[in-house]
This record gives structure tokens, sequence and C-alpha cells, in this order.
């Protein structure tokens, strides 16, 4: 296996001091310096680190005298007796001779009253020899079933490194312990199983039993977590005589899922041996454990699995463990077959489904779903999060008993990629929690061409798992009994601790990165090996018939039996005409546009006594709460406001959320910071200055009938928050996802989930999702890393035509919106903001919003808007024409400039400063993507002799002057307009903006001037 030599040995300590070679746990170093109040800890043949193990005993003892040696239980009631220390200790008839056999270190007779530390230090030694193997056993367990230990670092001392350690256990040397102490009886410690209900055992007995169970083809390692119940648990698990046996009906239902698996692979390359697939053969037990996961929680109670994955194996798992119908999986390798619905599709290993069956094994139905992923191999991890937490919130599901994540991994993704780390630290947050997940790493010992020893610098791929306390359980991949003992294991532990589980199989790949690679050129020994090692269905089919299990008959018969319903659906696919790529879809919304017309565009706004009811919730102080000083006077403000029937944008944010929550929509906002909102303007939940953990959420006290509003600070990553919001907004239509950045361009940190999942989602799966992202954009001097939401790279990715004029009709802004990925909007006003919000949830359809919020806005005097704006009859406005004197002498308006977001303001109070409201036109373009091509037209034709220009803060490579300059052109080309839109903004320029205050003031100023020429 490559796994990285660890420089010291196993066990490196001495029984005097009973000081395991690896550090002591936290509640140990805690115990060694306490002063202990009894006078057992008091003897002078004790030190500061075997106290703690003759004090565990004597609260044992203390408990029940019967579970310690007698020779302790004399110890400890001659101490509470009064005796002096030294004295303590007198050895009862018999106890020396009827623990040890007759050996030259203990012929010599005992005085009565003297210690006999020899006996003392060789019970610790075997302490400190049982807690060496629990917690480094794994190091030179037998995991690698290609047994090439030699390709680890410093290879050349691989062997003698195996066998001294292997020495260390048979001699222990290092605890003064000789061959003859070999059959002495020992009493175990609290700590170990391995003796079932027993007290004693050998020392021989001892050790076998550990290697068994620790160094053979398990490696168990969890005595890293904190939690000493978790620990125990664990041991019981592992320890506990025969606890691995498998029953001859279960070994013969783990090959009938073995000859699928294998089989399944088989087929696949004798029919389309050229073509891509990312084959299971290596790791052909995957099957099975999946299996074996799902089977077991499934007699637990869950009834929902969603499955994350990449593309090795995946064909494999749609059809055997999720039973996608094989002639669905088979059309898709026909290139020749075209889509009879909607989408551009994705290659086949990419595909995701969701489909409903019986668990045979359980006899439960249960739901499978495989969410869609890219390449990017660890993308859908949080994806997969979100969707899981999402379907727990729907089923009111609080500890993960009806719905669980499984996520799978390569070796070199688990270990490489970021994603990975920023999942696992969800994984107990609150508002991220899915109570568990367990994790399968397909260890191939290879990532592409890459070596570990080139691709990590830790022993293990799954070392990040440590950082949230989940064990994690290393199996040979050749042991299949071996793997369902750990998968039965990872099951129970996820629904007794709900915390994730990590199992690893230590496979190999037989092909290369795919079946066309040539895996020769880069590692030729290691594939010498494969091509030599048998398949694992040989070995394990013939163990069973060898066992008596099965028959060679019944064997072969179960092989013929699946080769003939793989050809069955073989022929069934080659008589399709078309594909059909909702077959593929991984999250269906079941009768949600079954009665919604597709060309209604509803109104967004809400009755005024909602307004009125909704405003004086968010600005009422809470009963029985100790506020902060400024909380009170924003509070104050917005009740004003709110009597004044106006919003600035975080009043029309709470009154969109707010009336959504209240016609019973569900609303979830998540991100850095965002209960208070970067710019301490929002002050959802507002915290009690006199106790901890005292909060109240204003919008959750709305109306009894209402819908919970969720707003959660997360853990400082774009990546995997913004992938669980997507996964979340997967599950429900009826919902109002959210996320926010802290400023707009941190969200390229999570440049992957939009690239891949979010702009791209409905084309090549699928799969819509009403996903509003909030991206804080605006040039006020905060630097390059402050200014620019990087607003061109989301308009690039739109896939509106910039040459293409659609029909007008009245279905024309509704059809624009059917045809876009994704909306990309700038809004400057509160009030369409608030519409925007409430689009979301009343539109026929669910897109992606991608919007560019303020920062000074917040505050600004002139960035309000009144009740009528938003009151019923209105909705949202993708243009804001210009309403001023201009529009009375438009015939005399010498320019028209059109604009997006805060610059507006700018250009207005210059307008105003330059008294020249009625010679210039300002029109607001809110909408940038879809185009607002009839509107941007008709506001052209309103001022025949004005000059046109765009205005933008961004410098001219940035911003969205590359976007709209096509779309203007051929809006003008319609009406053979012959005019040129002109550029108003600052340079190019390969950073976001100066960072020099001054620079930016004179950039905007010559901006400024240059619009209003």
């Amino acid at each position: 296996m490559y796994r990285f030599k660890c420089v010291t040995p196993l066990i490196s300590l001495s029984a005097r001091t009973w000081q395991s070679s690896a550090a002591l746990t936290s509640r140990q170093n805690l115990i060694k310096h306490r002063r202990y109040s009894t006078k057992v800890t008091a003897e002078p043949f004790l030190n500061g680190n075997s106290s703690v193990y003759v004090e565990e005993m004597y609260k044992a003892w203390l408990e029940n005298p019967k579970s310690v040696h007698k020779s302790w239980d004399v110890f400890f009631r001659n101490a509470e007796n009064g005796m002096a220390p030294g004295s303590a200790f007198l050895a009862p008839s018999g106890s020396v001779s009827s623990m040890m056999t007759p050996c030259a270190s203990s012929s010599a007779a005992q005085p009565r009253g003297a210690v006999d530390t020899k006996l003392i230090d060789d019970h610790l030694a075997v302490q400190a020899i049982v807690r060496a193997y629990q917690i480094r056993g794994h190091l030179v367990a037998d995991l690698d079933p290609l047994e090439i230990n030699s390709a680890t670092i410093d290879a050349e001392n691989e062997e003698e490194m195996r066998s001294k350690l292997l020495a260390t256990y048979k001699y222990h040397t290092l605890y003064n312990l000789a061959e003859p102490d070999m059959n002495r009886l020992f009493q175990l410690p609290p700590t170990t199983y391995i003796a079932g209900d027993g007290h004693q055992l050998t020392l021989k007995e001892i050790i076998d039993r550990l290697e068994n169970i620790y160094c053979r083809n398990i490696g168990v390692e969890y005595m890293f977590i904190n939690n000493l119940e978790q620990c125990d648990w664990i041991k019981k698990r592992f320890e506990l005589p025969n606890i691995m046996e498998m029953t001859n009906d279960e070994k013969r239902t783990l090959m009938a899922r073995l000859i699928r698996s294998t089989r399944f692979e088989e087929f696949l390359a004798k029919k389309w041996s050229s073509e891509k697939r990312f084959g299971l053969e290596g790791c052909e037990v995957l099957i099975p454990a999946m299996k074996r996961v799902i089977d077991m929680s499934s007699a637990l109670g869950v009834d929902s699995f969603v499955i994350g994955m990449p593309h090795r194996g995946r064909l494999n798992v749609l059809a055997n463990v999720c039973r996608k119908p094989l002639e669905h999986i088979f059309c898709q390798f026909d290139s020749k077959l075209e889509a009879a619905d909607e989408g551009s599709g994705d290659v086949k290993y990419h595909l995701g489904m969701s489909h409903e069956r019986l668990n045979r094994m359980t006899n439960k139905n249960i739901r499978l779903a495989v969410v869609a992923n890219p390449s990017h191999l660890e993308a859908v991890d949080p994806v997969v999060q979100g969707k899981t937490k999402a379907e727990q919130y729907y089923r009111g599901d609080e500890e993960g008993n009806k719905v669980m994540g499984i996520l799978l991994h390569g070796d070199a993704a688990f270990s490489g990629q970021g994603v990975v780390y920023e999942t696992f630290h969800l994984s107990d947050l609150p508002a991220y929690t899915t109570h568990g997940t367990v994790h399968i790493v397909v260890n191939n010992q290879i990532g592409f061409t890459t070596d570990p020893r080139c691709s990590r610098s830790s022993p293990y791929c799954t070392d990040v798992a440590r950082v949230v306390g989940a064990p994690i359980f290393h199996v040979n991949a050749d042991n299949p009994e071996a793997v369902m003992h750990v998968c039965k294991v990872a099951a129970e532990w996820r629904k007794d601790w709900g915390k994730d589980v990590v199992i690893d199989l230590v496979c190999y790949r037989r092909n290369g990165h795919n079946e066309i690679d040539e895996p020769m050129f880069t590692q030729p020994l290691m594939y010498k090996k494969i091509k030599q090692t048998p398949l694992l269905l040989k070995k394990y089919s013939d163990k069973l018939i060898n066992e008596g299990v099965i028959t060679r008959e019944e064997y072969e018969s179960e092989v013929a039996k699946y080769d003939k319903i793989c050809e069955e659906a073989y022929q069934a696919a080659r008589k399709e005409t078309v594909l059909q790529n909702r077959l593929w879809l991984d999250s269906p919304w079941s009768g949600f546009f079954d009665h919604r017309d597709p060309m209604i565009l509803p109104s967004t706004g809400v009755k005024e006594d909602v307004l009125q009811h909704i405003g004086k919730v968010i600005s009422t102080e809470p009963e029985n709460f100790t506020l902060h000083s400024g909380i009170k006077r924003i509070l104050k403000a917005r009740s004003e406001m709110v009597a004044r029937r106006e919003a600035d944008w975080a009043v029309g944010e709470a009154l969109a959320f707010g009336s959504l929550l209240r016609d019973g929509i569900h609303v979830r906002l998540s991100g850095q910071d965002v209960e208070r909102g970067t710019f301490s303007h929002r002050h959802h939940v507002l915290h009690d200055q006199e106790r901890d953990k005292v909060r109240y959420t204003a919008l959750n006290h709305i109306d009894p009938q209402q819908r919970e509003y969720i707003v959660c600070n997360s853990s400082l990553s774009e990546f995997a928050v913004l992938g669980f919001e997507l996964g979340y907004s997967m599950s429900d239509p009826n919902a109002l996802v959210c996320w926010e950045a802290q400023f707009g361009d941190f969200a390229n940190n999570a440049q992957c989930i939009f690239d891949q999942f979010i702009s791209s989602g409905q084309s090549k799966w699928i799969r819509q999702s009403g996903l509003v992202v909030l991206l804080p954009h605006g040039y006020e001097g905060m630097g390059p890393e402050h200014s620019s939401a990087r607003l061109e790279r989301y308009l690039q990715m739109s896939n509106d035509d910039p040459d293409y004029f659609p029909p007008e009709n009245e279905h024309f802004e509704l059809q624009q919106l059917h045809d876009a990925n994704w909306f990309v909007l700038n809004c400057t006003t509160p009030a369409n903001y608030f519409h925007a919000l409430r689009r979301q949830i009343l539109l026929p359809i669910r897109k992606p919003v991608i919007m560019m919020t303020p920062k000074s806005l917040l505050r600004h005097p002139e960035a309000k808007s009144s009740f009528d704006d938003m009151a019923e009859g209105t909705s949202f406005r993708r243009l804001i024409p210009e309403s001023g004197a201009a529009v009375d002498n438009a015939e005399h308006v010498r320019k028209l400039l059109f604009c997006s977001g805060k610059v507006y303001y700018d250009l207005a109070k210059e307008r105003l400063q330059k008294n020249c409201v009625d010679g210039i036109a300002i029109a607001r373009v809110e909408q940038i993507s879809p185009f607002p091509m009839d509107l941007v037209r008709a506001e052209i034709l309103k001022y025949p002799n004005a000059k046109i220009a765009w205005v933008q803060e961004e410098h001219k490579n940035m911003g969205a002057w590359s976007y709209v300059r096509p779309r203007f052109e051929t809006t003008m080309k319609r009406d053979n307009i012959e005019k040129e839109i002109n550029y108003v903004g600052r340079w190019v320029s390969a950073s976001t903006s100066t960072g020099n205050k001054y620079a930016h003031i004179m950039e905007h100023s010559r901006l400024l001037k240059e619009a209003f020429e």
C-alpha cells in the first residue's frame, strides 16, 4: 500500500514510565497534572504516568472490588485502612505464582510487605502494549492487495522496519518482557475487550488477538478522537471475539453482488472496448460495500440516500446500487442518438439520477439520488450535503434518522482538493450539519499518473478527516468480508453518533486513468504486479467453494443469470431511437410545473397592510430583551421610515423575505456575517447584551402560520458554502435560498460552483435552481479586493445571443427568462430588489440569479423606495427609464446615458449640479442579462437626436461594457439607427481598481466629466 513510513517504532516506551509512543490524550494530560487526593497515588513506586492507570483502577475498585485482580484488591484495601505509603501492597497467598510461570526474575521469594515492582511493571507493560496496538496497529496492517510496500518513502528499509516492529511485538524487549513471559496470565485493563467477558489472557494470546484485530486486513484509526465513549464504542465493534464473522447467507449475498459488479464492467468492456467509461476494475468490492452501508442504514431507519461521487465506477453504481435500467445506461454509449427533450447533455460518467426502489434486505422502500458531477472530482461534496440538509429539513428529520449522504472519493482528490476540508468543517455546524456522512474512498494508490509520494505530505490520503474526529477504517479491498464488517460499523457509527465516518478501500486500478490510457508509461512496476493479480471475484468464489458455502454450479449459474440480464438490456437499447435527458434528473420536482402557466408573468407587489405589518414587526424591540444602544437607534429609524411608507435596502429586503414567509415560502440566507450584514445594515438576528445565546429573529414572528426563516453565518468558506446552498435549493422549488458573499470578489473562491453547476446545470443536467447569489459590488475607493464582484465573468457565461433580437410580443420578457441560463441583475432601488427576490418564487420557472448588491447605497439618502413602488400591481422593472424633465424635452435631449447600479446616483447628482436635467436623460438597466432589448429600443427611439453612451464605474475591460455593446448595436440595427454606442468609464486595467484614494477620486471625476461632455 502507498503509505508513508512512520519513523518511530510502533512501541517505544519503557514499562516503568507507562507512556505510549504516541502522545497521551488530552484527557490523560489533564489527569496527569492533577493533585490526587487518594492515598493510593502516594505510593513511591508510582510516577506521574503510571499513577493515571492506578487511579483508573482505583475508581473501578470503588464501584466493584471484583473488577480488579485480587492483588490490587488487597492493595487498595490496605491503602484505605491507613497503611503508610510503600507498605500497602501485601501479595495474597498464591497470587504471584498463579499469574507467573517460573522464571529467573520471579524465583526469589518476596519479603512479606515488600512491593513487587516487577509484577506491577509487567502489568503496566501489557497496558502499554494494548494501547500501542490500538493507536498504531494500523501502520503495519496488511492493507495493500498488491503487496507493494516498497513503494513507500525510504523503500529500502521497509521490510527491515516491519520486521523490527513485529520482533518488538514478539519479544517486547522494550518492556523487559522475555519469551518465557508469553505464557503468563495477565489481568487485562478495562480499556480493551479482546477477552470478551473474561478478564485475563496469556501474553501470547493477548498479542495474537491484537495482531488479528489491528494488523491484518483492517487498519482502525480512531484513538485520536477526544471522546472516550466513542473510542470505547469502536473498540467493542472490532475487539470482541468473533465480532466479524459472517453467516453463509451473508457470504452468498456478497458473492452475488461481486458477480454483478464484475460482470457489468466486463460486459461494457466487451461491447464498447474503445469507449471511456472509467470502470471499477480493481475495486469491484465498492458495489457490495455501498449496498452494505445502504442495507444497514435502511434497517436503522434511513429511507433516502443522497450520493455524490467522481466518475470512476459511476455507471456501475447507477446500475447495481441504484438499479438504473441497464438499457438507459447502454443508450448513452450510442453517439448517434439525439436527445428528445431539452438540454445539451453531458458525458455518461457525469450523469446523475433519482430512483425509488425496494430494498430487498429490509423490505423497505428507499430513494436513491446520485447527484450529477463534473470532472472536478470533489466539487459535488458540498452540493450533496446541502441537498441532504434540505431533505432533512423539509421532512422534519432533525436528527438525520431518515435522510443521509454518502460521498465517494478518490485517494488523490480526497487529500488534494481543498473543498474536502471545507466540506468537513460544515459537518458539525448547526445550520449545516447532516448528522453524519459515510465517506468511501476508492484508494487506487495513484492519482491519474501521480505517485502518492508526489501528491500528498500526509501518511494517509484520509488524514484530512481527523480534523473533525471522524474514525477512519482502512481495509484491504481484496478481503470483501473485512470490507462488509467495516461498512456495517460505519453505518452503525453514523446512527449512534451522528458524525462523519471514513472507509478507506485500499485497492488498485486495473486499467489506466481510463480504458484507453496506458499506465505502464508511468507506473511500470505497479502494473506488472496488477497484471499478475487475479480478479477478486475469482479469489472469493474459490474461497467460498472451498469452504462449501456455494458450489461451482451455483456460482456459474449466477454468472450466467446476470450475463443474460445485460444482453437483454443491450438488445432493448439498440431499439431506442432517441435519448431522454429527463431520465437522468437527480432532483425531480414532482408536480411543480403541472399547474403553472409558463407564459404568465405575475405581479410581485404586496398589499399595503402586509407591508405595514411586516415593517412594524422588524422595527419593534423585543420584550424582556437587552438591546445594544446602536440597535435601538436602527430600530427607531426603521420605525420612522415605515411610518413615512419608505424602505431603504435593508427594509426592502426584509419586506420581501417577510411577505414570502407569510405566504408559506421557506427562506434561507447564509454566508459570512449575513446575520448582521457585512456592512452592519441587516441585523436580522439580535443578541441580548446580558445573556449569552439569547437571540431574537424578528422575521420568525410575523405570522403564526408562516414558514421558518433561517439566517446563518457560515464558516469562512465560499466554495463549500455556495455549493451547499446550491444543493439546498435543488430539493424544493418553493423556497427562496440565498447566499451572500462578504465582498463580491470573494466569490471567485467558488468559481467552480458557478462554472460547472450554476451557470450550466440546466443545460447539462436539465436541473433547475432558483438560488439567489448576492455579491456586494461598487467602486468606493476601498482597493482592488473590495470593489468589483467581477460582473463581467457572469455576463460572459450568460447564454443570450448578442446578435439576435427576439420577436416582440406580449411574451417577450418571459420568453427571454425561459431561454436564459440565469439572470444577472444590478438594481438601483430597494423596491426593485424587493421585486427581484419575490419574482424568484412567483415565476413559473426556476433560474439562478446573480445580483450585484450595493455598499454605500445601503445608507444613501436617495436610495429609498416608497411603499407605492412595492404595492399590489407593481412588479420588477428590467429597465428604469428617465422620469424627469428630459422626458418632456425628448426632441432636444442631446445625450442618453445608459448605466447600471450605484453610478446612477453619481450621474444624477452631477447632472443636477450642472443644471442639465432637461438635456441629459439617464436610463438604468436593472436586468443586464438577459438584456432587455425591447425596453432599450423604446428608450433609444424616445430620444431621436441624442447621442448614446454606456457609463460604468468599472474599467473598460471589465464590467458590463463588453456584454452590452454588441446588444446595443443589434438593437439599433433593428430600426436602422446609425449611431454609435460610446463608452464612458475607467480605462483598461489589470487590477480591478486603484488602491490609492486620491487616484480613485480623480478617476471618478474624469468619468463624470466625460459623461456630460
